[in-house]
């Protein structure tokens, strides 16, 4: 195993975050390898690294990708505690299999919360597998009563 790159991604970089982000929902929702997507999902999830409100992280070991991390920004009106409305979503926290429990999530995670607090981001929220729980709460995240969801497409 040669040591760990971490990047931030470009456009130019598509076809990688493209083909890590189907391998992570393959395996998070249990799909089969030859699992075919949806022509509008895939546009879509192009259209969402393309548009620049968000920030990936990858890693590397010399070829091999090996995990990513996204955090997208979004702008609220401005609350008394969050008085600049700046908040980001982490998600697609991915890494493989064989490379789990080194701290590369945690790792690619810190390098997006340092680049959300030089952007002046009062908050980060999550959807936390069980399995990412315990990094995320190592990283100081809390589990919250205060969000309700409802889903439009249900």
């Amino acid at each position: 195993m040669n040591k760990i790159i971490y990047r931030k991604t470009t456009k130019a970089d598509m076809k990688i975050l493209m083909k890590l982000r189907l391998e992570m929902l393959r395996e998070v929702n249990g799909l089969s390898g030859e699992y075919e997507y949806d022509e509008n999902f895939i546009f879509e999830s192009r259209r969402y690294f393309e548009s620049g409100e968000q920030t990936t992280v990858i890693a590397s070991d010399g070829e091999t990708l090996v995990g990513c991390a996204s955090l997208s920004y979004t702008w609220i009106m401005p609350t008394f505690s969050h008085p600049t409305g700046n908040r980001a979503h982490l998600m697609n926290v991915y890494t493989r299999a064989d490379y789990r429990r080194r701290g590369i999530s945690k790792k690619m995670v810190e390098i997006l919360i340092d680049e959300a607090k030089e952007n002046g981001v009062t908050e980060i929220s999550l959807d936390a597998t069980e399995m990412g729980r315990p990094l995320y709460e190592s990283l100081g995240f809390k589990a919250s009563d205060s969000c309700m969801v409802m889903d439009l497409e249900g």
